[in-house]
């Protein structure tokens, strides 16, 4: 109960800053996204997983975790238990998952799971940019081969054609950028400098620069990595140039596994795959492959999906005693809605009911006894609990979009025969009760 003293006259119920509730005319769509991925992912032969929203925070903030450097560690919200305990709540669901993989040692290999949970960073608020948000993840544990993060891309490119979006996957190498780092001369520091890369499509180029040289780097050495992450063409001819600047081991192996990723994706079908040599990701598990989404010609300029390869995550909360290989990515639900609703592609839907059942006169109980039935048909019923007028009744089913409303008056019952409305058009239909379920599945 809210109190309404003059002590608490000035008393608001509103929202945190950066969190929404949502209406069934926001939450119905919604859920026909996840249910679209979940499909997607279980066609896929991956099994769900669920971890807890709060963890310690020296498992979310470890080197090899977030990264005490990265921004996405200063955007985690903090807190205390009462015996003293420092926890956070999880920014992403890779670190989690990783935790459980290190707390289970005997799960089968290949472990292939998504997980769809909410997620939390404290960080800018933009279009389609909040501090808590759901994240829809696909990961395959176990496999060293370019093959799994080829997978990761045929899904990617599987979810967004399905959404009809117009869109690019960006694909890059974390080898490859250490090599390049290490060609512009950023030696030990080259970790603090991919995080300032890895805001390129934020900040630009210029912004970038600025950044670095705030940090202390010299303008050659800025301009020997902006030259060699700027290459531009044919993804084959990315690899071509950009190889002259791959002069380590570890480069040479990240071109490597670029082109055996492309050629398993042609395998696949996967067309829409883009090498960009500046993509970067500033999480700092990442050891090899990275990709992200976007889309093309929309005004939400963010990834709608990003992730990468991390061979060594799992293995360091063990102590480094042994290597998971690991690769996935993460489906960002909150701007993939936006851009959807922006499109026009999501319809608001305020009910999941088909049919509303509207008894009249003294027919409730076989009213009640034709919405079990339909229920147990599998069609999503409503019946009257107010009894109200038929007029009223109406009002309520235009007011919720619900299409159909069934009639049940003494007439029908003595005649076995239904009247159904379908409220788009208006026009009524008499069904035998034993029709009525097809009726409305058709």
């Amino acid at each position: 109960m809210i109190d309404t003293t003059e002590e608490n006259s000035k008393f608001k119920l509103m929202d945190a800053k950066g969190v929404r509730n949502f209406l069934p005319e926001d939450k119905i769509p919604r859920q026909k996204i996840m249910d679209m991925l979940r499909e997607t992912f279980e066609r896929f032969g991956f099994s769900p997983l669920e971890t807890p929203a709060i963890e310690r925070l020296d498992v979310l903030t470890a080197k090899f975790g977030a990264g005490e450097d990265s921004d996405v560690a200063k955007e985690i919200f903090k807190l205390t238990d009462q015996g003293g305990r420092k926890l956070g709540l999880r920014f992403d669901l890779t670190v989690p998952m990783s935790k459980v993989v290190g707390m289970n040692p005997n799960l089968n290999m290949p472990f292939k799971r998504y997980q769809m949970q909410p997620v939390w960073r404290d960080g800018p608020i933009k279009l389609g940019r909040y501090r808590e948000f759901w994240q829809c993840d696909v990961d395959i544990v176990g496999v060293k081969s370019m093959l799994a993060d080829a997978e990761i891309l045929s899904i990617l490119d599987t979810v967004f054609t399905k959404f009809g979006f117009d869109f690019v996957i960006k694909l890059s190498n974390r080898k490859l950028l250490n090599s390049i780092m290490e060609y512009a001369g950023f030696g030990e520091y080259s970790m603090k400098a991919i995080i300032a890369i890895d805001k390129l499509e934020k900040i630009g180029e210029d912004g970038v620069r600025n950044e670095l040289l705030e940090m202390g780097f010299e303008k050659d050495e800025i301009n020997r990595a902006i030259d060699a992450i700027g290459i531009k063409g044919s993804n084959s001819e990315i690899l071509e140039k950009v190889s002259e600047f791959a002069t380590t081991d570890e480069g040479k192996e990240g071109i490597k596994e670029l082109r055996d990723i492309m050629e398993y994706c042609e395998f696949l079908g996967v067309n829409n795959v883009q090498i960009d040599v500046s993509l970067a990701r500033g999480l700092e598990y990442y050891t090899g492959p990275i990709f992200e989404v976007y889309l093309k010609n929309s005004k939400i300029t963010s990834s709608v999906a990003g992730g990468g390869r991390y061979d060594k995550l799992i293995g360091m909360y063990l102590g480094g005693k042994k290597e998971y290989p690991a690769t996935g990515v993460s489906f960002g639900l909150e701007p993939i809605y936006e851009a959807l609703k922006l499109a026009g592609k999501i319809e608001a839907k305020k009910t999941t009911a088909k049919v509303f059942v509207i008894p009249i006169g003294k027919t409730l109980p076989d009213a009640l006894k034709l919405a079990s039935k339909l229920r147990s048909d599998d069609i999503n019923t409503e019946v009257d609990l107010m009894k109200r007028s038929i007029s009223k009744n109406l009002d309520y089913a235009n007011a919720l979009g619900i299409p159909y409303v069934i009639f049940v008056g003494e007439r029908e019952i003595a005649e076995g025969r239904f009247t159904v409305r379908d409220m788009k058009t208006g026009k009524e239909e008499k069904i035998e009760l034993g029709d009525v379920s097809n009726m409305l599945r058709k």
